[in-house]
Order: structure tokens, then C-alpha cells, then sequence
């Protein structure tokens, strides 16, 4: 029976637990519940009291296709609500196949006190003095620490913005190259781990038992099926593995809801210069690989390896948010300057999406000139620096840019900042960019699919009509996909194929030996809704906070759209 690890981050002790008033739950259902339950709403987001936990989903571990995401929760330094951040890479394969479903780090250190890195082994649990590490990036530090634990370890990590308690401070998860180029990235949960002062947690399931099915035979004739419909769907069979997620790019754009120039409009002039596309391209050119997995199991394979012109690493995991907001967003055209970018916030440990947008605010500020790639690097490697004013006003986001330098644009819903589609253009999506209860975030139902890619359904992006029931269903499905630990991205084929959610129920089933039909699956994500809403009610959010900037209201070309929700309808998008 899965275990949850208990850790005081002060006193160094730990203990393994029963799942007691957890059991059943797993990623963003666990993660919430126990926040909920055991962090005081009101408290700060960066005090002993906040708690920050590290879930696997129901099917890590297992032989499930795509089944390795990573749900990392506690009270958002960001939005001063409930977070969870989702991640790849190999970490939650690993941590289940230990038989712990949940990590709990609890209680703070003195601020002054030594960093340290959590060993987690099948012979206990261990405690490294980590001072040498300092405001070390996680590249170099992520390397250390395979020397020091070995290939068959994984590794979640923070860099110098976690250290120094940045908003924006994501934290980094290693991938099959023991690279930290994977992000459990929004709403400062780098921040939270840098607090209990872990700088990090590495685990290593050699001689671990691995994870037990209730049903060995069902599991394997369910999961065999699940890995056809991935398999079989064009865009997470065709589409993902073939130019990663930035084959977006170019969709988006021609749909008119690719923000530009910090939202002024849907259409960047360079788009193919920077799309999935020319990233498969220049990669295949230059020597740099195109498909690869986050993590090992993954069926769809939609990361990759971005080199320069002389075949030198830049990045992995190159995605669509990322290249949009570290390009068109601030008019920086140029792929190899938006690939050093990314480098640099998973470096510095920054999520990617928040960071973007902070440089098109600065821009918008006067501080930097549009388009000005080397000046963004510049200012973003300046968060690196603990004593640098502007990298610690840069670390904390947009908003607080905004607040910095006067800037009254502020692409923010409660506090964080929007992804890469347009609200007005994509209407669904901007319903949920508004009543999620985790500040602005496409993730959380991706409406997409229906507004634009036209997979589960059609809703026409430009109306009103159907965004908010469909904002609502995807809101309630995805968050029980994230308790899964299933990709998000296999919501594609299972929208567009009869058995898909079938077989996921199947493979829950045949794993715990608990009949699960999808109106299980449906009744778990409405709980883990109502869960967040709660959370935030008691930090004091309530409706008027589940609304777009006023800016929004304006048109936006090329297709004359606006946004014209009024608060009391988006109300009818919550669980």
C-alpha cells in the first residue's frame, strides 16, 4: 500500500505513514486535499506553516503509457491561493516504484540555515549537507549530483530564484539525460521548496519492489489498448512526436489568437521563424534530436534536443508556451535566441510562461526595446544574482514588474500571468484562464481543443455560446487526469476515441482493485475543484477575482474579437 513521507525540514526527522484519511488519492487530488486540510489559508505562503507536497499520480510506476507527471502543490507565494504545478521527467517513476504516492516537506529552518539535499533510497532516507550549491543553477548542479547518487537516481531541484524566495522560482526535474529541463514551473513553488531551505531530493528505486496491480492480466490487456489509441491518434501519434508542441505555433497564429507585443495582437509577422516546424528543421540539420520522452514510458515523445549551428546543446523540452512567450509575446523572432532563453530560466530555476510575459512588461515599461533578445537574456540571468534590485523585481513576476516600472498592460489573473492564446480569440480558454482556482493557467482545461484544434467537439472560438459549459467539463476531467499522473496530452485521443476514458478507468481498476467507471473519474475532478474553491474562499478570493484584465475589452485584429464576459456568468464554470 503506498506510503506518504513526512519530512521536517527543521528538525531533520521523517516518518513513512499510512494514506489514513488519503487513501484513494493521488497527484493534484492528493496534493489538494492536503493542503486544504492542513494548511491555514491566511498564513504566508513562505512560513513554516505552509506545507509543500509532491504526489505521484494513481498509474505512476506503472506500465502505463505517458503515465509519469509529477503533481507538486502547497499555497502559492504568487497568487496567495492554491497551487498545484505539474511536471515530466523521471522523478515520479521513480518515487512510485518506491511504493510513496506522497512527499510532505513540513515546518522551516532557521533562514540562515545550510542547504540541503534528501537522499530517498530503499535503504532509508538520508540527509547531505548541500552548502556547496549555494546559488548554483541546476544545470551544474543537477550534474553534481548524479556523480554523487548515480545514473539510476532522479532529481527535483531548485536554482538561485528558489533560493532567494522568488515568486516566479519554479522547481526543476531531471529527464532521461539527467538533464533539469523539466518545470513543475508556475506559481513559485521553487520558492516554497527554497523556504524549508531543500535545494534538493533525489531518488533511487534500485532493489525498490516496484509498484502491484490488483489485477496483472487486466492491466496489461488495459494498458495495451491505451498505448494503441496514443498510438493511433494523429496528433499524439503524428503531430507531438513529430514537431513537438510548438506545431502551435503556426495553428494558433493563422487562427488570429497568437498574443503579440504583450497582447496588442493575434498575429506575430515571423511566427514560421519560430515554429515546430522550423525547430524539426534546424534539429534535423544541425545534429539535435527531434522526439524524445521526458520521461521513460512516454508514448507520445514530444520533447526533443535543441542545438546551435555548431551542434552545442541549448535546450530540451523547447514548448510551445515557452517559445511564444520568449518570442512573439516581446517580437523576438529568432529560434536560437528564444532556445538560450529557456536554458537560462530552467538554469536559474523560472518558469518560463511568467517570465515571458515579465519581459514584455518590461518592454512595455521602457526598460528594454522590443525585440531586444540579448537585453531579456541579460535582464533574466540577473535573477541569478541575490544581491541584483532588478533581478529580484524580474523574479517576482509580472505583476510585480507591472507594479515596478507603472505599466497599467497587465496580462494577470490573480496575480499570474496568462498563457500563449489570445482570451479573446480563444473564448473558451479565457473562461478558464478566469475561474480556475489556479490563477491564469491553460492547463487547467484546455478549451483548445474544441475553440480551435476541433478535437472532442466544435465550439466556435469567437462566441460566447458553449465556452463555459466546455471551460467547465474540460476544468473537472483535467484535474482528475492530474491525479492520474497521466499526460495532460493524451486528453487529444481519449476526447476523440469512444474507449479512451474507458480504458483509463480500466487501468485505475486493474491497478487498485477498485471498480472505477467514468462517472468516478468525473465525481474525483469535481471534488478536487471544490477542494481548491475552498481553499481559496478561506484566503479571501471570491468572484469578482475570476475575471480577465480590462484590457481584454479591447478588439483585437485580425478578427475584431473582445472579451464580454461578466463575472456572474463565469460563475457558471465552477464545479
Amino acid at each position: 500500500m503506498p506510503k506518504i513521507l513526512r519530512i521536517n525540514t527543521r528538525t531533520r526527522e521523517y516518518r513513512l505513514e499510512d494514506m489514513g484519511p488519503y487513501l484513494g488519492l493521488g497527484g493534484r487530488a492528493l496534493t489538494s486535499r492536503l493542503v486544504l486540510n492542513e494548511v491555514p489559508a491566511t498564513c504566508h505562503p513562505l512560513s513554516k506553516e505552509n506545507k509543500l507536497v509532491i504526489a505521484t499520480g494513481i498509474l505512476s510506476g506503472t506500465r502505463a503509457a505517458s503515465s509519469g507527471r509529477i503533481s507538486v502543490g502547497a499555497k502559492s507565494p504568487l497568487t496567495l491561493g492554491i497551487k498545484e504545478a505539474n511536471s515530466g521527467g523521471q522523478f515520479s517513476q521513480k518515487m512510485a516504484k518506491m511504493d510513496i504516492i506522497g512527499i510532505v516537506l513540513e515546518d522551516q529552518p532557521e533562514a540562515d540555515a545550510p542547504l540541503v539535499t534528501i537522499a530517498i533510497t530503499k535503504d532509508g532516507i538520508a540527509f547531505h549537507d548541500a552548502s556547496q550549491f549555494t546559488f548554483t543553477r541546476t544545470y551544474a548542479t543537477a550534474e553534481a549530483l548524479q556523480k554523487q547518487f548515480g545514473d539510476k537516481s532522479a532529481a527535483m531541484l531548485i536554482g538561485p530564484a528558489g533560493e532567494t524566495l522568488r515568486q516566479s522560482a519554479s522547481i526543476q526535474f531531471t529527464d532521461t539525460k539527467y538533464r533539469p529541463a523539466r518545470a513543475a514551473g508556475r506559481g513559485g513553488m521553487g520558492a516554497v521548496m527554497g523556504s524549508k531551505r531543500v535545494k534538493a531530493i533525489v531518488v533511487d528505486d534500485t532493489g525498490a519492489a516496484g509498484v502491484t496491480y490488483a489485477d496483472d492480466e487486466a492491466f496489461k490487456t488495459a494498458s495495451k489498448r491505451w498505448a494503441e489509441i496514443l498510438r493511433g491518434h494523429a496528433v499524439t501519434g503524428q503531430g507531438l512526436p513529430g514537431y513537438g508542441t510548438a506545431i502551435l505555433v503556426n495553428v494558433i497564429n493563422e487562427a488570429g489568437a497568437l498574443p503579440t507585443k504583450n497582447f496588442r495582437d493575434g498575429r506575430f509577422q515571423w511566427a514560421a521563424d519560430v515554429s515546430g516546424e522550423k525547430m524539426t528543421e534546424l534539429m534535423e540539420k544541425r545534429g539535435g534530436k527531434v522526439r524524445e520522452g521526458c520521461h521513460t514510458g512516454c508514448a507520445i515523445q514530444c520533447s526533443q534536443t535543441f542545438v546551435d549551428e555548431k551542434g552545442k546543446y541549448l535546450t530540451s523540452g523547447l514548448e510551445y508556451e515557452t517559445v511564444w512567450a520568449l518570442g512573439p509575446n516581446s517580437m523576438i523572432k529568432e529560434i536560437d535566441e528564444i532556445a538560450k532563453m529557456d536554458h537560462i530560466c530552467d538554469d536559474i530555476g523560472l518558469d518560463t510562461i511568467e517570465m515571458g510575459n515579465t519581459v514584455a512588461v518590461a518592454m512595455d515599461g521602457g526598460l528594454l526595446a522590443w525585440g531586444d533578445a540579448k537585453a531579456a537574456q541579460e535582464m533574466l540571468n540577473r535573477v541569478a544574482d541575490p544581491k541584483d534590485p532588478l533581478g529580484r523585481i524580474v523574479g517576482n513576476g509580472t505583476a510585480f514588474m507591472a507594479e515596478a516600472y507603472g505599466v497599467t498592460r497587465v496580462p494577470v489573473v490573480k496575480r499570474q500571468a496568462l498563457p500563449a492564446y489570445d482570451p479573446r480569440a480563444v473564448k473558451g480558454v479565457g473562461v478558464t484562464y478566469a475561474t480556475t482556482p489556479m490563477g491564469a493557467d491553460h492547463t487547467a482545461g484546455y478549451a483548445v481543443c474544441q475553440n480551435v484544434l476541433k478535437c472532442g467537439g466544435d465550439v466556435n472560438p469567437h462566441n460566447k455560446a458553449g465556452q463555459v459549459e466546455t471551460s467547465k467539463a474540460l476544468q473537472i476531467a483535467t484535474a482528475a487526469i492530474d491525479a492520474s499522473g497521466l499526460c495532460l496530452f493524451v486528453a487529444f485521443a481519449v476526447l476523440d476515441t469512444p474507449d479512451g476514458m474507458q480504458t483509463i478507468c480500466d487501468m485505475i481498476t486493474a491497478r487498485t482493485g477498485q471498480k472505477t467507471t467514468p462517472d468516478d473519474v468525473a465525481a474525483l475532478g469535481t471534488s478536487i475543484l471544490k477542494d481548491e474553491y475552498e481553499f481559496n474562499r478561506r484566503a479571501g478570493f471570491s468572484a469578482v477575482d475570476d475575471q480577465l484584465p480590462d484590457f481584454f475589452k479591447e478588439p483585437l485584429a485580425p478578427h475584431n474579437v473582445s472579451w464580454d464576459f461578466t463575472v456572474e456568468e463565469l460563475q457558471g464554470a465552477k464545479a
